[in-house]
């Protein structure tokens, strides 16, 4: 059958890639050229390209099943596993340190080398549709027939959407982060878990990514309403504040690694879930389904496990015409929850971050749950599928009674050691000041 794909990041390319391997032709469109002759790449309307990225472990595997020539082109580009020893049980990758960036072009060079898959650069103008059935795209007012439409032009698409999102929330989180690398010869700084140094503080959240060849990315993520942090995203406020925050201070010492760019703002983040449209020849896939906020790395991996699912039908001998019936029941029964998981736990984070007491009349949230753990350790049993995304976020509830009992006590999950928010406003002050 010939297939249209709507959007050439990695959800778009994976799918148009693996359907080509199946004898499909496939045409994927994308209004963004892909890298220039000198090497620089502005992905148009991708916000988060050159921002902080975690990859959990759904991404390599997903990668290497349906698309074993880019996921070569990834390792090939420097993605690095990451392998941690689990008592009494062996080894296990939890993930891959790597930018987007790297991915986007690993999957970039890989899909001009696949056969059957072709990328046309253009605009999207609109669908085709008759009598329900959607039947092809207009590109740059040209018509483009298929047999199949694959929707995946990402978390900002406007096309063809008359509804709005059938779960959606302003998370209320704001982020800024900077990219460096670490110099020749020295070692990391202190790390939290395998995946780099994730630490609360009363007011705000420090977060660090490891990234491949020693690159490594630092988030200050904060209330979109505390207008007092966000000078954060000037570059010397910025690096004020890393060295005023112990776990930043050691990583981005001067001696030890060297900004790779200026800061970035990754604001007016939304949780949002989309079911499949009632049409025929239609199917929606990656962000054009969900979008969650960064701060747990589950967006690749959500969406690769979409596109890992609709190969599965289409294997199994489903219909690619209705396809989007049985691929939207299951976004809803697999992917919504995660949605779900994200609007409840940024509720609550920003709520924390501004001073309200935890609510013991109220349901505790998966986040509160798993917290509970450094206190009663039986909790983790639950907490590992959850982490992991093994299973759905409701698997860490029958822990709940557990966990309530520990904020019965009165224990709450203690601030990491560093500045509060208040004294890292002070810091902020006396750098504007000095700037002045």
């Amino acid at each position: 059958m010939e297939v249209v794909v709507l959007g050439a990041g990695p959800a778009g390319l994976l799918t148009g890639a693996a359907l080509a391997e199946r004898g499909h032709v496939v045409t994927a469109v994308d209004r963004d050229p892909g890298p220039a002759a000198d090497g620089t790449w502005r992905r148009r309307g991708v916000m988060q390209f050159e921002h902080a990225h975690g990859f959990r472990p759904q991404v390599a595997d997903v990668l290497a099943r349906r698309w074993p020539a880019a996921s070569a082109a990834w390792t090939d580009a420097g993605a690095e596993p990451m392998v941690v020893e689990v008592p009494g049980g062996g080894t296990v990758t939890i993930g891959s340190r790597s930018r987007r960036s790297v991915l986007e072009r690993a999957l970039r060079s890989a899909a001009a080398d696949a056969p059957g898959l072709g990328l046309r650069l253009g605009h999207v103008d609109r669908m085709l549709v008759e009598d329900g059935h959607v039947t092809g795209a207009v590109v740059d007012g040209a018509p483009l027939t298929a047999d199949l439409v694959v929707d995946a032009s990402g978390r900002s698409s406007r096309i063809d959407r008359t509804t709005d999102p059938e779960l959606e929330g302003l998370c209320g989180l704001a982020y800024v982060d900077r990219t460096y690398q670490l110099l020749p010869g020295a070692e990391p700084g202190p790390m939290s878990n395998p995946l780099g140094a994730f630490s609360g503080y009363d007011g705000y959240q420090v977060l660090l990514f490891l990234h491949e060849a020693g690159h490594f990315s630092v988030l200050f993520v904060c209330p979109t309403a505390d207008d007092a942090l966000k000078p954060l995203r000037l570059d010397a406020v910025f690096d004020a504040a890393c060295r005023a925050v112990p776990a930043l201070a050691a990583w981005t010492d001067p001696e030890r690694a060297r900004p790779t760019g200026p800061v970035m703002v990754g604001g007016a983040l939304r949780n949002v879930y989309r079911s499949q449209r009632p049409l025929a020849g239609l199917v929606s896939v990656g962000d054009a389904v969900a979008t969650t906020t960064p701060t747990r790395g589950r967006g690749i991996a959500m969406a690769f496990t979409q596109v890992d699912t609709l190969l599965r039908l289409l294997d199994e001998g489903a219909d690619p015409t209705p396809l989007a019936e049985p691929f939207g029941a299951w976004c809803d029964e697999q992917v919504r929850p995660w949605v779900e998981d994200h609007i409840a736990i940024d509720t609550d984070a920003v709520a924390r971050w501004q001073g309200a007491e935890l609510d013991l009349a109220r349901p505790l949230t998966t986040e509160r749950i798993c917290e509970a753990a450094q206190v009663e350790p039986r909790i983790n049993e639950h907490a590992g599928p959850y982490f992991a995304m093994t299973a759905l976020p409701s698997c860490p509830a029958p822990a709940e009674p557990l966990a309530r009992a520990v904020y019965e006590t009165g224990w709450r999950a203690p601030y990491a050691d560093g500045p509060g928010r208040d004294e890292l406003v002070a810091v902020i002050e006396e750098t504007r000041a000095h700037l002045a």
